[in-house]
């Protein structure tokens, strides 16, 4: 009978584990105070957040770890590419704006491809915690968690950096580009 956990194999795990760790000591300004022993434990009992991490790799987000919540014991992991994450890019905003088109759809929506990776989209506040941490998405742009009373109108939110400023935008959420995609954050 298959399982319907989603789990990555060991040896894709171990591999995994060692790209997060090398990123993890190569990037100490974002996570300060942060031990990596303690990380990879945590990761390693939960084999959901490790597949969750592997799609964020594997489209291309360079996840790292960015910040840890006491209260809950978690540690937050965001997409760390320089620029939007290629794999991720040229899609609308959601299975609804999907849908809406009537030619020339994207393969694909944000929300649905994030949902899909087991990971939530930044909100605009956290893209811009992101953005303190180095400079990102210089020559892209990221689709970001979008309020409903925008979205209800047929907008959807994006961030980029540009003269070393953090501008929130808006657009249609049909519409899509090759230089927007999306970051996603998840908890372990």
């Amino acid at each position: 009978m298959k399982s319907n956990k989603k789990t990555v194999a060991p040896e894709v795990q171990q591999e995994l584990l060692d790209i997060l760790q090398a990123r993890f000591e190569k990037n100490k300004g974002r996570h300060e105070g942060i031990s990596w022993a303690k990380v990879q434990a945590r990761l390693e009992s939960h084999p959901d957040k490790l597949w969750s991490l592997n799609e964020m790799e594997m489209t291309g987000g360079e996840p790292d770890v960015i910040g840890y919540n006491k209260k809950t014991d978690e540690y937050l992991f965001v997409d760390c590419a320089a620029e939007s994450p290629k794999g991720r890019r040229s899609v609308c905003f959601d299975h609804e704006a999907l849908e809406s088109r009537k030619e020339h759809k994207p393969k694909h929506s944000a929300l649905g491809m994030a949902a899909e990776m087991g990971a939530a989209l930044l909100t605009e506040a956290q893209y811009r915690e992101l953005q303190e941490l180095g400079a990102f998405d210089l020559k892209t742009s990221s689709w970001v968690q979008t309020p409903e009373d925008i979205r209800s109108l047929g907008g959807a939110l994006f961030c980029d950096r540009r003269y070393n400023t953090v501008f929130t935008y808006h657009n249609g959420a049909e519409s899509y580009y090759a230089a927007r995609g999306f970051r996603v954050a998840l908890t372990v």
